[in-house]
Formats: C-alpha cells, structure tokens, sequence
C-alpha cells in the first residue's frame, strides 16, 4: 500500500565550489615560466522539478537530507575543475515551498517548472586568473565559496478543478468511483478516506478533475479530526460540491444542519494569500444530496431540495450506489468548470504593471552597523560581496588576507567603518549573524608610504626623465657656492664671538 505525503521538511545543500590552485610553470631552462593555476569549478545546484509521475513526498519523508556534488578543485597548467552536477528533485504538480519562516518561495502548477532551491558555491579562482600588469606572479589562489545550506518546506496542494466536501461517510469516495475511474477504498465506517483521492471526469468535451476530501467535522479548521491537514486541498479547486448524507441515523443530522457547519468550518479556513488564494465562501457551490436509493432519504431529499434552491445553489439529488442523477450533476460540473477557467484565462490575459527599481549607482552593496552585544561593542559588515571575499580568502598566506584588505578597501568599507565610529582595534565582524569572521580592525596608517604608489609598485622605478650633463654639472655647482656661503657665516660668526672652538677653550684655560 503507497502511503501519501502532502508536507515535508527536506534539508537541502548545495555543493561547495572547488578551490582554485597557485601554480607556477616549470620549463627546461625555465623555471619560472609564470603562473599557470586553474579555477575551481562551480558547486551543483539543488533543483526542485514538477514531475507528472510523482504524485506524494513520501520519499523525502523518508530521506529527508539531500545534497548535490562539489565543484572540482583546479590543477597546474591552466588546468579549470570540473563543475558540480545539479541535483534535480522531482515534486508533484501543486507543491509549494516554503522558507523556514512561513513565506511562499515557489508555487510549482505548470508541467516541468523548476525552482533552484539551493545555489552551488562560486569556484575559486586560481593565480593564472589572478595575474595582472601590476600582480604578475601571484602566491596566492582564492578559495571555493560554500554551497547554500537550508531547511524548506514543502507542501501538495492538489491541482483538482471540483473538491468533494462534507462529513465522513456521506458517499463521496462511492462518488468518485463513479465519475471516475478512481477506485478509492469504500467502507461503512467514519473517516476511511485518510488521503485525498482524485479522478478524472468526462462530461462530453469537457475533462476534469474532481478531488475527495477526508470528511469534515465542525471544529476541522482549528485541527479536530483530519479537516486542517487537508483543507489545503481545497484551495485550488474552483467548484465546491457539498456531499449531504440524506440516509444518517446520527441524532441531531439533517441537510440543513451538515450544510451550515461545513460553510462555517469553510468560512473560518483562510487560504494562502501570498498564492492568491481566494476565501474559500467566494467559489461556486453545488450540493448532492446523496443515498436518494434509501426511500426515507429521497423523501428527505425532495423535502429540503426547495428550501436549499432558495439559499441560491443548485441541487441534485443522486445515488452512487443506484446511478441515479449522475449524468446531470456531471454536466453541471463541467458548466461550472468551463466559467471558472474562462474566468482565469481572461486574468491571465490583462496586462500586468511591472514595477521595476533598479539598483542606485552608488550603492557600495554593504552596510555597517554598530550593535552593541554581551562581549562589547562590534561593528558588523553586512553585504553579498565582502561576504564572498571572506570566504573565498586562504588566511594562511600573508599575500591572499593582503589581497583581501586592498578589495575590502576599494569597496569603501574603511571609510565606512571611521563613518560609524569605529577606532583601531574595534571589533569588525563580516558576515551573517551565525557564520561571521570576526576581525580586530587597523586602519591604514597615512605615513608617506602612500605616496610611493599601490601594493607591489614603487614610483621611483619608474620615472622616466634622467638629468643632461649640463643639469648635473649646475646642481653641483650650486651646492659649492651654498657650502662656501655657510663657511663665511660661521667663520663671521666665530670673529665676532657668537661661539668658541675647542682649541679657544684651552687657551683660555691656560
């Protein structure tokens, strides 16, 4: 027997990308032929895609972690590493997914829709990619970024045009399996349906799908009984048929009574809105008044059927076990069906504003804040590309933290850090909250340094111009005439007695 899942939690994580590699060729008579390190390849990504033969999460119930391959690390020679492959995981048609919070990230409806629910990790660049005219021979290669790592929530909601609705063994399983070719399991007693069931109706061209709920009981849409795990079912359907058992012998049953309480449990379900989900009092309802081959029933039937009419739905009186009714009710369902979908077509027709707000120009693609927590006072760096520099950095070598602390300046992160107050020493943490790399934060000292040019240049290497003879031979000559003029200053000087030699304090002391 296959057990039905409709909601899942599935882990999902996204393979690593691989590390790039600092190499450098070696030819006879060679040695040093330059780097030739390859990229890391990129990390698979985790792919949910609509399936038409998937029709539960029963195997992600079972299996619940799942994780796609690693990038491949470079090599030597230019050598690139191989990509990760996708993982693709197939759903059924109707699964929304969920973030962690609640919020809807995909409605997957349409035949081989995908969703990326999780993105491989970038490769790291090798020293080959590297190298620049002012960086000729990097020691350095970046490191793999990590694959995304995170919890979703995945949730079937069935793609039925017609739900079958009421309490627990009013006849719509029996319905079903004579609209349909379904063949769900029938029995006498509460609650035998446990999943929802769905066929197949054709009512001349018309072909649908018609969907058996699990019975309602009043206080379904808090969670009593099986109604709360199942209403999500509904959402999707356009045409709501009541199921009315006419031949109950429970003690307070009647049409009129099974009709308000499932409205009322009907009224209080509120749908997704995020999925536009309508309330669920706004879609067309039909009732059945079912077990008409009961003598008592069909009398009851005819009693109430006037009284039903005038609330303004229609109703048919039928019996799945005699045949009796069905070909009108079908037709009727197919009428209903038919507006319903010319309805969404002509929304799906109207022109939709498209709001767009792009990026500012200068938007630096970071934040600073100051927060102030249990070990002190930290300034925290918040943005996609400090981040992913962070990660991408070996700490290990002296030269790759270098490279990192020119792009995390260039970035304009240092100015923003004196903005928010930071001082030398303050504590710099990069990255999200429950991943960050924590820094002790030194600003670049101003001490001429600076003027001799970037990392790895120096301007005095490269001045083009040499002084002519002639320039020389003036040069020198001025620095003779201001030596001899400094000589007769302190010869002066000395003749007027401003100062004494050391051979003048000898004399005296004779």
């Amino acid at each position: 027997m296959t057990t039905f899942v409709d909601r899942v939690v599935l882990h999902v994580a996204a393979g690593d990308g691989g590390h790039g590699v600092a190499s450098v060729k070696r030819e006879k008579f060679k040695p040093l032929g330059g780097p030739d390190g390859g990229n890391g390849g990129h990390g698979g990504d985790v792919v949910l895609r609509v399936d038409a033969q998937a029709t539960t999460l029963l195997d992600y119930h079972r299996h619940p972690h799942r994780k796609a391959t690693n990038g491949k690390p470079g090599a030597g020679d230019e050598r690139n590493g191989a990509d990760g492959a996708d993982l693709v995981l197939p759903v059924p048609a109707g699964t929304v997914v969920k973030d962690a919070s609640g919020a809807v990230l995909a409605d997957l409806v349409a035949p081989d829709a995908e969703f990326v629910a999780a993105r491989g990790g970038r490769g790291g660049l090798g020293n080959k990619a590297l190298a620049s005219a002012r960086r000729k021979a990097p020691g350095f290669a970046l490191l793999g970024e990590p694959g995304d790592a995170l919890d979703i929530l995945l949730e079937l909601k069935s793609l039925a045009d017609v739900a079958l609705i009421g309490f627990p063994s009013a006849g719509k399983s029996s319905l079903v399996s004579v609209l349909s070719a379904a063949r769900p399991k029938i029995a006498d007693y509460p609650f035998t349906t446990l999943v929802p069931n769905l066929g197949v109706v054709q009512a001349g061209e018309q072909r649908f799908t018609v969907a058996d709920v699990p019975g309602l009981i009043p206080g379904a849409s808090q969670g009593k009984g099986l109604g709360l795990e199942f209403l999500r079912h509904v959402e999707r359907c356009s045409v709501l048929v009541h199921v009315i058992d006419c031949a109950t012998l429970e003690p307070g049953r009647d049409p009129m009574t099974d009709l308000e309480v499932i409205e009322q449990e009907l009224s209080q379900y509120v749908p997704d809105e995020t999925l536009g989900g309508r309330p669920l009092s706004e879609r067309t309802r039909i009732v059945v008044l079912n077990k008409a081959d009961v003598p008592e029933a069909r009398e009851l039937a005819e009693l109430v059927t006037p009284e039903l009419e005038a609330h303004g739905v229609e109703v048919f009186t039928v019996s799945a076990v005699a045949h009796t009714g069905l070909r009108e009710l079908t037709f009727a369902m197919a009428r209903h069906v038919t507006a319903a979908r010319a309805e969404i077509e002509a929304a799906a027709a109207t022109p939709q504003r498209v709001v767009i707000r792009p990026k500012a120009v200068d938007d630096t693609g970071f934040t600073v804040v100051r927060e102030n927590t249990a070990d002190g006072e930290v300034f925290r760096i918040d943005g996609e590309r400090p981040t992913r520099w962070v990660r991408q950095t070996d700490f290990s070598n002296d030269e790759a933290v270098g490279y990192l602390a020119d792009r995390l300046n260039r970035l304009g992160i240092e100015e923003a850090l004196f903005k928010a107050g930071a001082l030398a020493g303050a504590t710099v943490l990069i990255g999200p909250q429950d991943n960050a790399v924590v820094f002790d934060w030194e600003p670049t000292l101003a001490t001429g340094a600076e003027l001799l040019g970037a990392r790895g240049t120096d301007l005095r290497l490269e001045e083009a111009s040499r002084p002519t003879r002639d320039e020389k031979r003036a040069d020198y000559a001025d620095r003779r005439a201001a030596k001899s003029a400094a000589r007769s200053e302190l010869a002066a000087e000395r003749k007027a007695g401003h100062w004494a030699t050391a051979k003048d304090e000898d004399e005296d002391d004779a």
